[in-house]
């Protein structure tokens, strides 16, 4: 994460840490902006920071980081097939 900016007043703004766990969080559940927790803060805010750090890359040069370190070892992959007779698809029998 790039240091914070030095001090210009104001308000304080979020931890780096918790908008990037809130990000992690929506883009897990596939839920809305609006539905994001309280804990995260204002959805508002959460959606700036994306949006600042999507336009100057920075997600994903994290995205790239985490995977060049992903452990492949416990990797699984699942390509189950079940086939059902055709009298199980609900059809009426000669269509």
């Amino acid at each position: 994460m790039p240091p914070p900016n030095g001090e210009k007043g104001g308000r304080p703004r979020k931890d780096d840490r918790m908008m990037l766990n809130a990000i992690i969080w929506l883009a897990k559940t596939g839920c809305q902006w609006r539905e994001i927790p309280e804990c995260y803060g204002k959805w508002e805010a959460v959606y700036a920071r994306f949006r600042k750090w999507q336009n100057s890359g920075l997600l994903e040069r994290i995205f790239h980081a985490l995977n060049a370190d992903a452990d492949m070892e416990n990797l699984s992959i699942d390509s189950t097939c079940a086939k059902v007779h055709e009298s199980a698809n609900g059809n009426k029998k000669g269509l």
